[in-house]
């Protein structure tokens, strides 16, 4: 093995022990911060909606389901499946790179004719993971076949950092300007890392990320150092805006990451405009250069707080203000009460217990009036409930006052304690 490839896996009997090196440095980082944003979301979004959230995310995992399906079942139904009896040579690479990367499970690797689409992914489905390689991309590496070790390396990095698995959960998050389409460029840097990790020969790194850049044919000729020097070109606003609000760093950067990872330098990247920061961050995620899938989680997350989010947090708010009335209807009765126990009678109008009926009892109530019986009703003033009343109908039982409570004119979930 090449020494330069030593500073990036670390051998030990038996098993390959990933080195930090091979993440790169911001994607913990962006990690942390992206879970903990995402779990104080979840957990308020279930709570606020006592768990009917998770009905509809079960929902769109069902919707998710199906059309990944159909992906998975295109793959599987057009693709050719690699293994021992069918192209071996890649066979053996797809080993070579998941034993050196300590992987346990071996993803299914697929090689796809794409139509001339240059590149390779990695996807998941039901907890199994999936490998697939454009065809053009096996074909344009010919002469210098290792360069097909880093495309191989690169997409096993995603399923090695469970970047499949934790995408969903990091939703919320990944969704915020600037956040979202950091880390996802973090993960990039860090699966062109394992990428050259496969490589024997770490120029077949370059070599495949040349192939990206000048295609099939012209990444023989193309100067790898004057490409990674177009980095210095990157620094401007627009620039930076647009790398900044992508899912992709620019290919230009990536090259140079690679040649100064192989040469044991740090990487020289001239730095952002600042002014492209502040736009940056009234532009949410959307996934460019991530495709449609992006977009669809973005529209669920969106659809999930304007249907349930909102309703519950409006329902909240109802239920609040109900029950900052309890008081005021708790003074109400108590004076009924000391009017029938004065009297031995019941009061049949405010003015007989000296009760205002509107004005004094806060913006959720819009009157309580007493009635004959010394019943008292309390009519709303807000939200859902606005007009609607609760009735309360005093009466004796073993010479002492009770209430009965009729809320038939509010949902159950807003009624107040008493009530239920």
């Amino acid at each position: 093995m090449d020494p330069r490839i030593l500073a990036y896996i670390s051998i030990v009997p038996k098993k390959v022990r990933i080195t930090m090196d091979l993440i790169y440095r911001k994607e913990k980082v962006l990690f942390g911060i992206a879970v903990l944003i995402s779990a104080v979301f979840w957990l308020v979004l279930i709570g606020a909606t006592m768990g009917i959230a998770l009905m509809y995310v079960l929902m769109f995992f069902v919707f998710y389901l199906f059309a990944q399906s159909a992906f998975i079942s295109y793959i599987r139904g057009t693709a050719v499946k690699i293994t021992p009896q069918q192209f071996p040579d890649l066979q053996q690479r797809v080993a070579a790179c998941s034993s050196k990367l300590g992987m346990k499970n071996v993803p299914d690797v697929y090689l796809l004719h794409a139509d001339g689409a240059f590149n390779a992914l990695a996807t998941r489905f039901l907890g199994r993971d999936f490998v697939v390689l454009f065809s053009d991309v096996v074909d344009a590496f010919e002469a210098q076949p290792g360069a097909v070790n880093f495309y191989i390396g690169h997409e096993m990095g995603h399923i090695h950092r469970k970047h499949l698995l934790w995408g969903p959960l990091l939703a919320p998050a990944l969704l915020l300007p600037l956040l979202g389409a950091a880390y996802s460029r973090a993960r990039e840097y860090t699966c062109d890392r394992y990428g050259l990790a496969c490589c024997e020969n770490p120029q077949d790194a370059t070599t495949g990320l040349a192939a990206l850049a000048a295609g099939g044919r012209r990444w023989r000729i193309l100067s790898k150092e004057n490409y990674a020097g177009q980095t210095r070109e990157s620094s401007g606003f627009w620039m930076s805006f647009h790398e900044l609000v992508s899912d992709y760093p620019w290919l230009v950067k990536r090259m140079a990451m690679l040649n100064a990872l192989i040469a044991k330098q740090k990487a020289a990247m001239p730095s952002r405009s600042g002014l492209a920061f502040f736009f940056a961050l009234f532009v949410p995620r959307l996934g460019v250069g991530g495709g449609g899938a992006s977009v669809l989680v973005f529209v669920a997350i969106i659809g999930i707080l304007a249907a349930i989010a909102i309703p519950a947090y409006q329902d909240y708010v109802t239920r609040a203000g109900i029950m900052g009335t309890v008081p005021h209807i708790q003074q109400s009765k108590a004076a009924v009460v000391d009017y029938a126990v004065k009297n031995q009678g019941w009061p049949g109008s405010n003015e007989a217990i000296g009760l205002p009926e509107t004005g004094a009892f806060g913006p959720d109530i819009k009157s309580i009036r007493i009635q004959e019986g010394g019943m008292v009703v309390v009519t709303f003033a807000r939200g859902p409930v606005t007009d609607k009343s609760i009735v309360y109908q005093p009466y004796v039982k073993d010479q002492r006052i009770y209430w009965k409570c009729d809320g038939e004119e509010l949902p159950p979930k807003y009624l107040p304690p008493d009530c239920r």
